[in-house]
Formats: C-alpha cells, sequence, structure tokens
C-alpha cells in the first residue's frame, strides 16, 4: 500500500472568517475527510483514503493518504483509517469535515461490516457538510469546485472524473501487477487530487464568511449565462448538422445535366 503525508504552511483566519459550528470556532480541532472509491453495484474498496487535520504547533495543515496497489490492500486501507481516526480523536479531533460526504460514509460503513471493523463516526465525531453549512446559509445547492472558486481557490493539479478513477481502482483489483505498471506521473496525479480535496476543505472553512450573498448571486448569474451560451452552441451545432445532412441527400445539378437529366 501506497502511504504519503504532506504538511502544508497555513495561516489560521481570525475567528470572524472561520466557519463556526453552533457558535463555535472548531478549525483547530477538525478532521477534513475525502474518499476516492470503486463501486461495482456495491462499494468494492476504498482506492485512495485522504484526510488532513491542522497543526498548531507546526502552523501547518497536515495530509495523510493511504492508495491501494492491489486486492490485498482491500482490508488493510480501512484498519489504517479506523487506526488513524482512533489516533485523531485520542489528539483532541471531535468534528469530521466532508463535502457531501454521504457517498463517503456509505461506501466506508459498508465495507467496515462487510470485513468485521467495529468504528461509528456518529458516535465518535460530530459530523459536518460543507454542502448543508452552504445550503443553511444561503439557500442554494452548490458543487465542490464552485464552492472553491467563491473562496479563490485554485487548484494546481488536474481534475479527474469519477469514472475515470473508478476504471483504474478497477483495474488495480482485478489485476495483481497494474499498480507497477502505472506511470508516476498518474499515481501523484490521484494523490493531487485527493490531496487538494481535503485541503481545500480546510481553505473554505478558513475562509468561510469571505462569501456574503451578493458573491452567491453573481455566480448564480455566470452560471447561467454559460448555461445559456452551451445551449445556445448546441442548438446552433444540431442545426449545422442537420443542414449538412439535407445537402448530402440533395443531388448535385450540375451532375444531373452530365447525365442528361433537368431539373
Amino acid at each position: 500500500m501506497l502511504k504519503q503525508q504532506e504538511v502544508i504552511p497555513v495561516v489560521v483566519q481570525g475567528s470572524e472568517q472561520t466557519l463556526k459550528f453552533h457558535g463555535k470556532e472548531i478549525i483547530r480541532n477538525a478532521i477534513f475527510f475525502d474518499l476516492e472509491h470503486y463501486l461495482y453495484k456495491e462499494p468494492i474498496a476504498i482506492g485512495v483514503f485522504g484526510a488532513a487535520v491542522y497543526d498548531e504547533v507546526e502552523k501547518a495543515v497536515i495530509t495523510t493518504q493511504y492508495m491501494i496497489e492491489n486486492k490485498r490492500d482491500a482490508r488493510a486501507i480501512l484498519e489504517l483509517t479506523k487506526e488513524y481516526f482512533i489516533n485523531q480523536k485520542n489528539n483532541g479531533k471531535q468534528y469530521l469535515v466532508t463535502f457531501s460526504g454521504n457517498n463517503d460514509f456509505l461506501v466506508i460503513n459498508h465495507l467496515y461490516q462487510k470485513y468485521d471493523i467495529s468504528y461509528s463516526f456518529e458516535e465518535e465525531f460530530e459530523l459536518i457538510d460543507l454542502q448543508k453549512e452552504y445550503e443553511h446559509k444561503f439557500q442554494k445547492n452548490i458543487g465542490l469546485k464552485n464552492l472553491e472558486k467563491q473562496h479563490q481557490i485554485d487548484r494546481g493539479g488536474e481534475l479527474i472524473s469519477g469514472m475515470t478513477l473508478a476504471k483504474t481502482f478497477s483495474k488495480i483489483i482485478k489485476d495483481q501487477g497494474y499498480f507497477d505498471r502505472m506511470p508516476l506521473e498518474k499515481v501523484e496525479k490521484i494523490l493531487k487530487y485527493n490531496e487538494e480535496d481535503v485541503v481545500n476543505l480546510f481553505n473554505i472553512m478558513n475562509r468561510w464568511e469571505s462569501v456574503t450573498m451578493d458573491d452567491v448571486l453573481i455566480l448564480e448569474e455566470k452560471l447561467h449565462r454559460e448555461k445559456m451560451e452551451k445551449l445556445a452552441l448546441k442548438a446552433l451545432l444540431e442545426e449545422q448538422i442537420e443542414l449538412e445532412k439535407e445537402e448530402s441527400n440533395q443531388p448535385f445539378k450540375g451532375q444531373k445535366e452530365e447525365l442528361g437529366y433537368s431539373s
């Protein structure tokens, strides 16, 4: 199994900027958590476990990641995740922060049950979903990437689709030697994508109050405009395709005359 830890220096904003939970500042006592997983009809395995915490001594966010290398790692990665959460709870972490984390908890709870690993996130932590916090604050829905944009967060790594990740983890599970044949750049890209997911949960919480209702309305207008432009372009392309079909079905006039026909 591939294990990676990074120390990323950060500055925690003043309490007037950070997200509060029941009126309490919690950023120093939170775990930021995200999974990349493989499902086929049911959860099969965690592909990458990613988590991050703020360390007061280091003045940094410390990320921890585990990535499976073969099918044998499917249980081992679960045991490491449980150990991680237990250690962080012992270190004083009380909150578990996700973005739309229902799917992640569905997957990990299913796999814990499958491998007879006893653990309850609900009993050990207060669960905080930033998507739900945003909905509660602004009465609007939003995706993670747009929420990052609202908080002036630019990703350095490349975005990866869920389908691409699922195909990669499927090959890792089914082919014992696939991971060893993967280009190092591909492994690094997957880990970077997951790392940015968890670090940006911290960054969003750290700048939570910087977003206003005006920002929300401006984003909605921008997204609506982009949607209309895409629809207009799609309609234009479809019209062009239909015209080309019609023209291809029309006999060429000059060709008809050469063959002795007249229109």
